[in-house]
């Protein structure tokens, strides 16, 4: 590890345990703060985390919003009921060609939300605490250097207090430590919990797929500088686990994000582009029939070039 990370990672990491939300709620002063969960079919949890955040952060947060991604549940009404706003995500931004991913629907938020600070939390998270949220928070009410707050947590998985992950430990830590070694302090890379000021979300595109949280490490890296972003320890975050089908092309997503970036920094020489398929196989009555899928991604532009 680089010694400018290490400096970093004692300086710069904090737990959830270290904040307030009481004492936040003061500190805040005049700043508004918004909370984001970008929900596809999620009726299962959506309602516990927004009557969470609604019943134990009101004094704190500003608005709760939820971006529907083209759920074929209920997942909406749940949201609705539970006392978020809710949008869908398509009706966004109308005059724009709509796109897939959940990045997409982050960048949508920052349409509609109106918080000087947006935090992002996943809506599939099982026993959801209200330090999930508070925690990101803290780093940016009481230092106004800090832009930006990654969570890091523990991910149990099939009885294991640690074993979730598998993407960040396989394809994410390895690009980060090998092309941005500025990054490697970050415990976890690709949590979908993590807050930023709208002045820094705003100047830095959004990846449409799975690529979104690396692209913005990255790009908000390059924006701020390592002394901006911060993290926070908030415990252990239990959530469904995806499909190894899934996580693999989740992993397709990031290293075409991470593609895009060291081509657009100048750190490598391109001949050819990446093709974005994914051929992977099932095993069948006749041996290993091959599944293609399309693992392509999309880039939003920053927010704040976008004429509403």
């Amino acid at each position: 590890m680089l010694p400018e990370v290490h400096g970093w990672l004692l300086r710069r990491t904090s737990s959830a345990g270290d904040w307030n939300p009481r004492e936040l709620a003061a500190a805040k002063g005049g700043t508004t703060i918004s909370v984001v969960l970008p929900a596809r079919d999620e009726r299962e949890t959506v309602g516990e985390i927004v009557g969470v955040i609604r019943r134990d952060l009101g004094d704190l947060v500003d608005e709760v919003v939820v971006i529907d991604s083209r759920s074929r549940d209920d997942t909406a009404k749940v949201a609705a009921r539970a006392g978020a706003t809710v949008y869908a995500q398509d009706e966004i931004l109308p005059q724009l060609k709509p796109l897939d991913g959940k990045g997409e629907a982050l960048w949508k938020s920052l349409a509609v939300t109106t918080g000087d600070v947006v935090a992002f939390v996943d809506a599939d998270i099982r026993k959801f605490r209200s330090c999930l949220v508070f925690g990101l928070l803290g780093p940016m009410l009481t230092d106004p250097a800090v832009a930006y707050v990654k969570g890091c947590y523990d991910r149990p998985l099939d009885g294991a207090p640690n074993a979730g992950g598998r993407v960040t430990e396989l394809v994410a830590r390895p690009l980060l430590n090998l092309h941005w070694p500025q990054l490697a302090g970050f415990v976890q890379p690709l949590a979908g919990e993590y807050a930023g000021r709208r002045t820094a979300l705003e100047r830095v595109p959004f990846v449409t797929g799975y690529g979104v949280e690396l692209g913005l490490l990255v790009d908000l890296l390059e924006l701020a500088g390592l002394d901006a972003l911060a993290q926070v320890d908030l415990g252990s975050r239990e959530h469904a686990p995806q499909c190894i089908e899934a996580l693999g092309c989740m992993a397709c997503h990031i290293m075409l994000a991470a593609w895009a970036r060291l081509k657009r920094q100048g750190k490598i020489q391109a001949f050819d582009e990446p093709i974005p398929c994914l051929d992977q196989f099932c095993r069948s009555e006749y041996g290993h029939d091959v599944r293609t899928k399309d693992v392509s991604i999309g880039e939003r532009p920053p927010m704040m070039t976008v004429a509403a």
